[in-house]
């Protein structure tokens, strides 16, 4: 394909909106579709597109690919008959709820030859993007850890989790720093506003490298923050996504002296890293758009989208069973 693709997105609310404005700056919006009806005629007028039933968006012939921002309980259904309707598909995270549902998507999207991407923002941050390759070109040393926190005061959600909310992000940019599966996934959850949902999530996860990974999650949390940390035996790189450009990558060379019996923590200077600014959401669009264009695997495709899913279900199981054993205590 090499004009651009027609792209239609479904589902208009608090995060489709954003695909919605992305897309059609980006010239490729040919339509929306939500359940909501007013929402979708005030969509429609504001971006002079059509307003698609389901149905009526499947069967379009023009319509080359569909973004789904939809409940993730109705991902796997609707991507389903994306790709069997011959379009390629977006679909937001997480890319279903089930390991077995993913699996089977990702093999429907290459027996119809189907592009599949998965909505994971944060592999397209400039920010993210810089320090995969600091990590992989081995600036860092050894890695030894790696934290991320993830954490506001609300919004409070009752149809998922914080795990499920936020960890996604997370979870997705670990797996690519390590560059493989962890070996073993733990987690512990607490409910302080709801007796059966957890709104804050601690996981703990370990490497077949040695690597060892924590993250931390809340919407209960007092102030804000999305702080990603490497730990290399050469340095140590923070992505701050609070602050601004020109300190949002820092790179702590501090040095783990270990020539003699008692190690010797050697620190250094802050240096920020240079990076070029801009909206990740509109990158992961313009991502999108040219994985059609030039038919190619996405960065984030349906294959990493299972892998992140995996760790989400390990981590659910044992936050569950953890819960349990403290309901029964």
């Amino acid at each position: 394909m090499t004009k651009k693709p027609i792209i239609a997105v479904a589902g208009c609310g608090h995060w489709g909106k954003n695909l919605v404005r992305n897309f059609y700056e980006l010239s490729v919006l040919g339509g929306i579709c939500d359940n909501n009806e007013t929402l979708a005629n005030e969509f429609s007028k504001k971006y002079d597109v059509p307003a698609f039933t389901w149905d009526e968006l499947i069967s379009n012939t023009e319509i080359d690919a569909v973004v789904i921002a939809s409940p993730a309980p109705f991902h796997f259904e609707m991507a389903s008959a994306v790709i069997k309707s011959g379009k390629d598909v977006y679909v937001e995270k997480p890319i279903t709820l089930t390991n077995e549902d993913a699996t089977a998507l990702c093999e429907l999207a290459k027996k119809h030859n189907q592009i599949l991407m998965v909505g994971h923002l944060l592999q397209y941050h400039p920010a993210y993007i810089k320090l995969k390759e600091l990590v992989h070109e081995k600036a860092l040393g050894k890695i030894h850890h790696i934290y991320s926190n993830r954490m506001s005061f609300g919004k409070i959600r009752r149809e998922e989790n914080v795990l499920w909310s936020f960890a996604p992000h997370d979870v997705s940019m670990i797996l690519g720093l390590a560059n493989e599966a962890p070996v073993s996934v733990e987690a512990t959850g607490h409910c302080q506003t709801h007796p059966q949902i957890a709104d804050l999530v601690n996981v703990q996860m370990q490497f077949p490298s040695g690597i060892t990974a924590h993250i931390s999650v809340s919407w209960i949390n007092p102030f804000k923050e999305q702080k990603l940390v490497v730990i290399g035996d050469k340095g140590m790189v923070v992505f701050d996504d609070q602050q601004d450009w020109d300190s949002k990558l820092m790179h702590y060379p501090h040095v783990i002296d270990k020539s003699t019996d008692l190690p010797n923590l050697i620190k250094k200077n802050a240096v920020g890293i240079a990076l070029e600014s801009g909206e990740p959401l509109k990158m992961e669009c313009q991502h999108f758009i040219e994985s059609i264009r030039d038919h190619k695997t996405p960065r984030t495709d349906g294959e990493e989208g299972l892998r992140v899913l995996d760790v989400l279900n390990r981590a659910e199981q044992s936050m569950q069973q953890k819960l349990k054993i403290g309901k029964a205590a």
